[in-house]
């Protein structure tokens, strides 16, 4: 008689500092995109979950903010996001650059150790390294605190992905199936799309304007000839930002336009028209109000 299988299912957070990998193992395990990556810190401000489901478990991932020390109220919103989560997840993977660890790891490595359920140390982009250097990377963690597991693993090539799903099933709860099989964000579609369009303004403009914008879907729930309406704002802080992000001839924001576009029509399978405005909103990232008016809102964090 075939032993029956037990279901087992969680939530585990995907903590580190900024531009280790998170969002882009996040995407791998998912097989969806569902967070947006570039090479800039910060890149991710809001908690977002990927959804993992096979036959025997459901991993709902959340993928945080890079945990650092904050300089204003989005930095302080973003810090909060990274340690709200702690409380009330089922596992907690700490997500490391091949090297050994630094002064930055051990502050998240002491955050970390305040929390009651199993921490996974993940070593990502093992790809860039000569496995010799491996095993004096995890001795140099095991100074740091007790982890359940040591897993290496590269988010970009694949590289390690089976281990750590095997590790989860190992370590996770037996539970019921949280989202449907084919679900793989808990976010609604317009709060994506807007992560999209910020994530071609993060590839395609200069250093200073990134994390001085925001972008907010304002409509998208109309259909033209076929094609789905898409109308946002990119907020930034400066009038100089906003003609950098304009472009000479309005030649960036159709650029944005274009990149964005593709972006979305991939992610929601149909066409669409999009149409974008550049609005100057002086020192957003320290107005609590209009924080919260865009989606970055306190009251999910408590």
């Amino acid at each position: 008689m075939k032993k029956e299988t037990k279901f087992k299912s969680g939530f585990v957070a995907i903590v580190g500092r900024p531009n280790v990998g998170k969002s882009t193992l996040m995407n791998r395990l998912v097989g969806e995109k569902v967070a947006i990556t570039s090479n800039k810190p910060q890149t991710t401000r809001n908690r977002i979950s990927g959804i993992y489901t096979s036959d025997d478990m459901q991993v709902v991932f959340v993928d945080t903010p890079g945990i650092f020390k904050p300089h204003s109220k989005l930095d302080e919103y973003m810090d909060k996001a990274s340690y709200s989560s702690l409380n009330d997840v089922d596992l907690v993977m700490f997500m490391v650059e091949p090297d050994e660890a630094g002064k930055d790891d051990k502050f998240v490595a002491d955050l970390l150790q305040k929390v009651k359920v199993p921490v996974f140390l993940i070593i990502n982009k093992v790809d860039e390294i000569h496995p010799d250097k491996l095993l004096p990377i995890i001795d140099s963690y095991r100074k740091l605190g007790d982890f359940a597991e040591f897993l290496p693993v590269s988010a970009t090539e694949g590289i390690g992905i089976p281990d750590l799903l095997t590790a989860l099933n190992k370590y996770l709860p037996e539970g019921p199936q949280y989202y449907g099989s084919d679900q793989i964000t808990d976010r609604p579609e317009y709060f994506v799309v807007a992560e999209l369009i910020r994530e071609q303004i993060l590839q395609l403009t200069a250093q200073e304007v990134p994390h001085a914008t925001a972008v907010a879907v304002d409509r998208m729930n109309q259909r033209i000839k076929g094609k789905l309406q898409i109308e946002a704002t990119i907020y930034v802080e400066r009038d100089g930002q906003k003609g950098i992000i304009i472009g000479k001839g309005g030649k960036m924001l159709k650029q944005i336009g274009i990149n964005s576009r593709r972006a979305i029509e991939n992610l929601l399978g149909e066409k669409v028209n999009l149409r974008l405005w550049v609005k100057v909103q002086h020192n957003w990232r320290s107005d609590p109000s209009f924080l919260k008016l865009i989606g970055y809102d306190k009251k999910e964090l408590n």
